[in-house]
C-alpha cells in the first residue's frame, strides 16, 4: 500500500483552465493567432506558479506557425518533480477562430524522460480504441478487418460502429473504405485530440478514431488514453519530401508501429483538458457578465481516477489577484 500522494493533474486544470478563459475571448472573430497568443500567454503564467520543474517535450510547432510554447522550454518554479510536458493551450485553432465545436486546451504529464520525443514529425497514421477492444487492433490490416474486430470486441455489429475521421482530402480513400465495411463516420475538419478521448470515453457516442493527424497531438492524447486504459496505435506519416528527408536523417523507422506504452513509458501520467467552445467532448467557457464558468476533465494515470470539473470563476475575486486579465 502506498500513501496518496499529490495528484499533479488537478494543477493541471488551473493551467488549462487559464488558457480556456483567456482564448474563448477570440471565439468565432476569426483571428486565429491572436487566439491561440492569448492561450499561450495564459497557460505560462500559470505553469510557472507551479511547484515542478518541468520541460516541454510537444509545445506549439513549426507547422501551425504559431506562437509558441517552445520545445525544450522550461515550466514551473524549477522545485518539485522533474516532468516531462505536453501542451496544446488551444487544440483546434481554426475551430476557435470559425466558432465552430471541441476547441480545448489540453496539457499532458509524466516523468522526465518517459515521454516521446517526435522531433522533426508533424503527422502521425492512428488507430485510437477504447480498453475493450485493444487487443484486437492492427495497423497493418484492412480497415474492414479492424472494424469487425472491433465491433466485435465491443459487442456491437459493425454497423453500430461511429468513427471520428478528419475531414481531409488524404483521407478519401479511407472513408470509401469505411462506408464500404458498413460503419458510420463522424467528419471533423479538426481537433483529432478530442477525437482520440472520444473514442476512449465510455460515455461518447464515438468508438474508434482512424486516420492521420497531428504527431505532437498524437503524443498529448497518448498521455490521456494510457491513463483510461485504451490503446492507440501509431506510425509517423510524413505529408511532405521535407518532413519525411528530416525524419531520415534522424535516424526514424518510418515503418515502426508506436503504442501507447512506446509514446509514453511511465503510468505515473497526469492529462487535463478544459473546453473552449463547447461542443460533444467539452462544454465550452460561458461568460456570465460578472464571471465565467468553464468543464473540464482531469485524468491521472496512476489510479486511473477521471473527474470532471464544472468551474466558477468571479472576477470581483479574481482580478484582485490574478495577472491575467480576463474579464
Amino acid at each position: 500500500m502506498e500513501q496518496p500522494n499529490k495528484n499533479l493533474a488537478l494543477d493541471l486544470v488551473r493551467v488549462t483552465e487559464a488558457a480556456a478563459l483567456a482564448s474563448a475571448r477570440w471565439l468565432g472573430k476569426g483571428q486565429r493567432k491572436a487566439g491561440d497568443q492569448a492561450g499561450v500567454d495564459a497557460m505560462r503564467f500559470v505553469f510557472n506558479s507551479l511547484d515542478i520543474n518541468g520541460t516541454i517535450i510537444i509545445g506549439e510547432g513549426e507547422k501551425d506557425q504559431a506562437p509558441m510554447l517552445y520545445n525544450g522550454e522550461k515550466v514551473g518554479k524549477g522545485i518539485g518533480p522533474e516532468v516531462d510536458v505536453a501542451v496544446d493551450p488551444v487544440e483546434g485553432t481554426n475551430l476557435l477562430a470559425l466558432g465552430r465545436p471541441n476547441a480545448i486546451s489540453v496539457v499532458g504529464m509524466a516523468p522526465k524522460n518517459t515521454m516521446f520525443n517526435p522531433g522533426p514529425s508533424f503527422y502521425m497514421q492512428k488507430l485510437v480504441v477504447p480498453e475493450e477492444a485493444k487487443t484486437v487492433i492492427d495497423l497493418n490490416a484492412p480497415v474492414s478487418t479492424n472494424l469487425t474486430n472491433i465491433a466485435k470486441a465491443l459487442g456491437k455489429d459493425v454497423d453500430d460502429l461511429v468513427v471520428f475521421v478528419l475531414d481531409k482530402p488524404r483521407h478519401k480513400k479511407l472513408i470509401e473504405e469505411i462506408r464500404t465495411a458498413g460503419a458510420r463516420i463522424q467528419l471533423h475538419t479538426d481537433g483529432d485530440v478530442a477525437g482520440a478521448l472520444m473514442a476512449v470515453d465510455p460515455s461518447s457516442e464515438i468508438d474508434v478514431m482512424m486516420g492521420t493527424g497531428g504527431t505532437p497531438e498524437g503524443v498529448i492524447s497518448a498521455c490521456a488514453i494510457k491513463a483510461l486504459g485504451g490503446e492507440m496505435l501509431a506510425r509517423l506519416d510524413p505529408q511532405k519530401k521535407e518532413e519525411k528527408k528530416a525524419l531520415q536523417e534522424q535516424g526514424f523507422d518510418l515503418k515502426r508501429i508506436y503504442t501507447v506504452d512506446n509514446l509514453v513509458t511511465s503510468d505515473d501520467v497526469f492529462f487535463a483538458a478544459t473546453g473552449i467552445s463547447g461542443g460533444t467532448f467539452l462544454q465550452g467557457v460561458k461568460y456570465t457578465g460578472d464571471g465565467a464558468i468553464t468543464h473540464s476533465l482531469v485524468i491521472r494515470g496512476k489510479t486511473g481516477t477521471v473527474r470532471r470539473i464544472q468551474s466558477y470563476h468571479k472576477w470581483s475575486k479574481l482580478m484582485k489577484i490574478s495577472g491575467i486579465k480576463y474579464d
